[in-house]
């Protein structure tokens, strides 16, 4: 099998060992529907309910303020969709230029029919100021939403300040932590968020599930109907391998956070000053990032085929957003902040992760130094 340098960690991740054996049994062997009544669905019903508290505990929530989902894109069209749903007065929404497509998608499926959007602006470095919210934001407006931390650039935003101005005007307040989660430290009673998506997929769980954070007190029409799961808000049955392995993710992942980060950002310094030393013209996107997320945009250059070329020497990174990585257009982040043509023609997203090692990120600066500096 060819062995890859895997540098996009921001599309996936690959799953933690520990979740990956704790998931077996419950596919396996105790493969009980947790809504049936009977004892052989008692072993799965229990253990949905201590990896709902292991989740509750690592983002300091209540365990009944999680609500099992299919992943982040789910969450953000629940928090999105069920919040205008539940609005007879259809309010305006407020979110960013800058959110994932998750987000930005769903409030055009409510724009259609009738709820209206406010789209607020980045600044150059990606943003999004509680000055802009204060005067985007009225006695109208229902909800808004900003993310965490971009997929793209990595910026993380002040979500606690804009929370606070939504609050001070009696709005709702959602944020799109799919990239966070996992990776900084999230308090959702700190951040004073009122409901917060993420997915297991991104912090080394598996694929498939997520979940919703939804402040106690705050009511919003449930996204699927069906059967009465999830406390009669999420319809579907119980993926019990799924969120068990979740919850043994996260809690990894919180636990060697600091360590992690930390080694990370060694990587990171070093991939930047490499590129420097070799003499490669670019800009690096973004400010205050997550760990590893680095977005470059190398002059008069082409991320397509930078993506191409460094997969033909084995290195996989993408051209932005995981989800449209086969589009060369410029991307919407980046048209947000305004990077020129010249520069975000050329962009490329490399996401470190705690796999990534030290001559990894050797060989990969010297394959972008053949690409664009061939002799």
């Amino acid at each position: 099998m060819k062995q890859y340098i895997y540098a996009d960690n921001a599309a996936t991740t690959q799953l933690d060992p520990q979740a990956f054996e704790a998931m077996i049994s419950w596919l396996r062997d105790e493969y009980g529907n947790a809504s049936q009544p009977y004892s052989f669905s008692r072993k799965p019903k229990k253990a949905i309910a201590e990896a709902r508290a292991v989740i509750a505990e690592c983002i300091n929530a209540d365990p009944e303020e999680i609500y099992f989902t299919s992943g982040g894109t789910e969450s953000d069209n629940w928090a999105i969709k069920g919040s205008a749903f539940s609005d007879s007065g259809h309010r305006s929404m407020i979110t960013s230029q800058i959110e994932h497509h998750a987000v930005l998608h769903s409030c055009a499926a409510i724009e259609r029919i009738g709820y209206p959007v406010a789209y607020l602006p980045a600044d150059e470095d990606g943003r999004i100021l509680p000055e802009t919210l204060d005067r985007y934001i009225s006695d109208r407006t229902r909800l808004v939403s900003v993310m965490t931390a971009n997929n793209e650039i990595g910026t993380i935003q002040d979500i606690a300040g804009l929370a606070d101005i939504a609050h001070a005007h009696g709005v709702m307040f959602h944020t799109d932590a799919v990239q966070a989660v996992g990776h900084i430290p999230i308090d959702v009673k700190a951040l004073d968020v009122d409901m917060l998506s993420a997915s297991a997929h991104k912090f080394n769980g598996p694929r498939g599930i997520g979940f919703l954070y939804i402040r106690n007190g705050i009511k919003i029409c449930p996204l699927i109907d069906g059967g009465g799961q999830e406390n009669k808000n999420r319809a579907g049955t119980e993926n019990t391998a799924a969120i068990v392995g979740m919850s043994i993710a996260l809690m990894n992942n919180i636990k060697n956070m600091m360590n992690t980060s930390d080694s990370i950002r060694s990587l990171e310094n070093l991939l930047i000053t490499k590129l420097i030393e070799e003499g490669l013209v670019f800009r690096r996107n973004g400010a205050n990032t997550l760990p590893g997320l680095i977005s470059l945009s190398f002059q008069n250059s082409n991320g397509e085929m930078l993506l191409h070329r460094m997969d033909l020497k084995g290195i996989c990174v993408s051209t932005g957003s995981a989800c449209n990585g086969s589009s060369d257009k410029i991307s919407h982040v980046l048209q947000a902040i305004h990077l020129p043509d010249e520069y975000a023609k050329g962009t490329i997203r490399i996401s470190l992760g705690k796999h990534n090692t030290e001559s990894e990120i050797l060989k990969i600066t010297e394959s972008l130094k053949q690409i664009l500096m061939p002799k």
